[in-house]
């Protein structure tokens, strides 16, 4: 079974402007989207470090993370390490194919299924808890910040000024 989850970013309409102009320009633009791509891998990795959302915003810390210390979305990096791009002719995709991504994107209540309720283990060897919901709060990692857009938009310029030739 696959799971899925996308994100389209609001905002960007500059960058939706001048990408479709070069697409109209120059066809296929395979490589400047592979740049793009990589390029928005990283500052997405980046944000597991700085613990941000792309809004700037710090996300919850985590009570793992508070209680043994590290980092939020941290612990095993399985979700870090997931961050990857596909890059198309005229459109490039940064995401993750982890099913539980969604829930750290948008922030989930999970409930229990029967009156045995969920059964947690707490961090730092403090034993265990039974809840009848746990409430994970959005922490945002997938979007594109101020700076990203930034960035995507002077690569953009710079592949168009390559492709025209100097003295155009």
């Amino acid at each position: 079974m696959a799971a899925s989850f996308s994100l389209a970013t609001s905002g960007g309409v500059e960058i939706q402007r001048r990408l479709g102009d070069l697409v109209h320009a120059f066809g296929d633009l395979r490589p400047l989207m592979q740049d793009l791509g990589l390029t928005l891998e990283s500052a997405t990795i980046d944000r597991f470090d700085s613990e941000t959302a792309p809004s700037g915003e710090r996300w919850k810390p985590s009570l793992r993370a508070k209680i043994e210390g590290g980092k939020t979305l941290s612990d095993r990096t399985t979700l870090r390490h997931s961050i990857h791009s596909v890059a198309g002719s005229s459109d490039v995709e940064v995401g993750t194919n982890l099913i539980y991504a969604g829930v750290h994107q948008f922030g989930a209540t999970i409930r229990a299924k029967s009156e045995a309720g969920l059964r947690f283990r707490l961090p730092g060897g403090l034993g265990y808890r039974r809840v009848m919901e746990v409430e994970i709060p959005a922490r945002p990692f997938l979007g594109l910040s101020a700076d990203d857009e930034a960035e995507v938009i002077a690569q953009v310029e710079d592949y168009a000024a390559a492709a025209i030739g100097p003295g155009a």
